[in-house]
């Protein structure tokens, strides 16, 4: 069975030196290739960041693995600790240029197994909807990744507007994945950012979203979360109840009760549980649910969705929307 992978990572094997470019930003990532198909991810100021081999950067090594596991296309992003919001606007906007330079590059080398999700200035909503609009136009690209928010920004604020309206209008899909997580100053050991912060962070994204009427403003957005979602549908119960008991609170924007938008929106597969992953389709169904492995990472499914081929409770047609046809959807191909 064809699969179709909508939440994969890859970076460039070659990242200028920014902070020397620019004179500032310790953040900056580069890469130390240590060793043939072996590197280093580093900030700028020489901290380490993470370790990573050639599955990050080159694309036949990532085509060998896809055909392994029966992965027929790809929808790439760029790692978010590469987002670099928190850098002056020009400067992060000249960044988006390259990494989608690089994803559109390997699109159209490899236009039958890759597509290129796109990185955007998104603290400048004009030059992000500027390099949108060259994501489109110029370089074909399906859509974009976004964070779950945007430095002190939730994504319901309203500069963000026109943004969405850009997106719905020229059809542009939205990944919405989480980075640079709330309370991390409490989650220095165990990986908790990554375990705790980040399904909080995408529920954070997603009620925001729900209660800051933005689905129901543009209703045509093609918005997929990662990670299934994060904690949002465990709490999706909480979240009604809530907006049922303070709606003086809560429903500030005349919106629906939040258990009406679980149709608005798409999630990947990614919950690491049968149990959990069972729950996911009966709450959105598998029209709105696609296979996403967090590929190369090791947090990641990297049997890409080869549990939802074992699951002898789902029918033909349950399987196929869940490993390809909600993902063929979703990106608009």
């Amino acid at each position: 069975m064809n699969k179709i992978d909508v939440h994969a990572h890859i970076l460039p094997d070659f990242m200028p030196n920014l902070k020397e470019k620019y004179g500032y930003g310790n953040d900056f990532i580069y890469l130390d290739h240590y060793q043939p198909g072996r590197a280093n991810m580093m900030k700028a100021d020489g901290t380490f960041f993470r370790a990573i081999d050639e599955l990050c950067w080159n694309p036949e090594t990532i085509l060998e693995h896809m055909d392994k596991h029966g992965v027929q296309l790809m929808a790439l992003s760029t790692v978010p600790v590469l987002f670099y919001y928190w850098a002056e606007a020009q400067h992060t906007y000249e960044w988006s240029q390259f990494i989608n330079n690089h994803l559109a590059k390997i699109q159209h080398t490899y236009p039958d197994r890759f597509v290129g999700l796109g990185t955007l200035p998104m603290q400048d909503v004009d030059l992000a909807i500027q390099e949108l609009s060259r994501c489109k136009h110029e370089l074909n690209l399906p859509g974009v990744e976004i964070a779950t928010h945007i430095n002190d920004k939730n994504l319901d604020d309203e500069r963000f507007y026109p943004f969405y309206e850009t997106a719905e209008k020229l059809g542009m899909c939205l990944f919405v994945h989480p980075w640079d997580m709330m309370g991390q100053e409490r989650m220095p050991n165990y990986m908790l950012p990554w375990i705790v912060g980040m399904p909080a962070e995408t529920s954070l994204a997603i009620t925001s979203l729900i209660f800051g009427g933005i689905f129901d403003k543009f209703p045509k957005l093609r918005v997929l979360f990662a990670h299934g979602g994060g904690c949002f549908p465990q709490t999706l119960g909480r979240i009604s109840h809530t907006y049922l008991a303070r709606p003086d609170l809560c429903n500030v924007n005349k919106v629906k009760d939040p258990r009406e938008y679980v149709n608005k929106f798409y999630v990947d597969s990614l919950v690491h549980d049968d149990e959990t992953f069972k729950y996911l389709l009966n709450l959105f169904g598998p029209e709105k649910i696609a296979m996403g492995s967090d590929f190369p990472f090791p947090l990641g499914d990297l049997e890409h969705g080869r549990f939802i081929e074992m699951m002898k409770d789902l029918d033909q047609d349950t399987k196929e929307k869940l490993l390809f046809r909600t993902a063929k959807e979703w990106l608009g191909i």
